[in-house]
């Protein structure tokens, strides 16, 4: 997690249509200020209370991606979002992962699934997460990007409904400039991931674990009932949290430090 994002000057070339709205992100980012005031302006001014983006980059020409979060979500949540691997069962990503139509949500829209989902609606309405909208692309440098804007309103009325997705076109313009900016902070500043150096969650390990043994991503999927793709998340952050270029680096790190056993 980000706790603000100052950026050197970030001038964006974009001659189309730029809503008013979000015209003061690319002042902001031109002018190099501190961009979390702006963000939290902008989202407000969507009718949401926070904002996120998570996108699984390569910062290495061979390597293995890596993932990079920015929200202004409470820390205490990103913790435990990480440490309970919450990805695992949050309906925004996968949801995101079978389509990239936009995903806009409330408590009952996926309520009543299994009982893991339950649990993470139901702890993440205590951190203020209890609808939103989530908007997934990849960028033209084929990184996958999912931005979220999170609502601490459980339900959504039909005409709340139909104005958010009123909204969609701006919102996604919105998030393609937040991540342009976001990938020239990462990449133009080699900026590491702000995980860098956090403990790896029990999930993690258990995959790392399992790598180590010679077990494939399609293996490990089948032996913890979760989809590969979730795998490969769950090994981006912990390369992430590594600051390792692959998964071979990841796993004789991990031994190195005792986080693992190799016998």
């Amino acid at each position: 997690m980000f706790h603000h994002l100052y950026l050197r000057s970030t001038p964006i070339k974009y001659e189309g249509y730029v809503p008013p709205l979000i015209q003061p992100l690319i002042e902001a980012a031109s002018r190099g200020d501190n961009l979390v005031p702006v963000i939290d302006s902008i989202t407000h001014g969507f009718g949401f209370d926070a904002f996120n983006c998570g996108v699984s980059i390569s910062r290495w020409p061979n390597g293995e991606s890596q993932f990079y979060v920015f929200t202004t979500m409470p820390a205490e949540w990103v913790v435990l979002y990480d440490h309970r691997s919450y990805i695992e069962v949050d309906p925004r990503v996968q949801t995101l992962l079978q389509t990239l139509l936009p995903v806009v949500w409330d408590q009952k829209t996926f309520r009543g699934r299994n009982s893991r989902l339950d649990e993470f609606l139901s702890v993440g309405l205590k951190y203020g997460l209890g609808s939103g909208v989530a908007v997934g692309f990849f960028d033209a440098r084929g990184h996958a990007v999912m931005v979220a804007l999170n609502s601490t309103m459980e339900d959504q009325s039909e005409a709340i409904r139909a104005a958010i997705y009123s909204k969609i076109p701006d919102i996604m313009l919105f998030a393609h400039f937040f991540h342009e900016i976001f990938i020239a902070a990462v990449i133009e500043q080699s900026i590491p991931p702000r995980s860098q150096g956090a403990p790896l969650s029990n999930r993690e390990r258990e995959c790392l674990g399992y790598a180590a043994r010679g077990l494939t991503g399609e293996d490990i999927a089948n032996k913890l009932g979760i989809t590969a793709r979730t795998v490969q998340f769950h090994f981006d952050s912990i390369r992430s949290k590594l600051g390792a270029l692959n998964r071979q680096e990841a796993i004789a790190k991990a031994a190195r430090e005792g986080l693992i056993g190799v016998g």
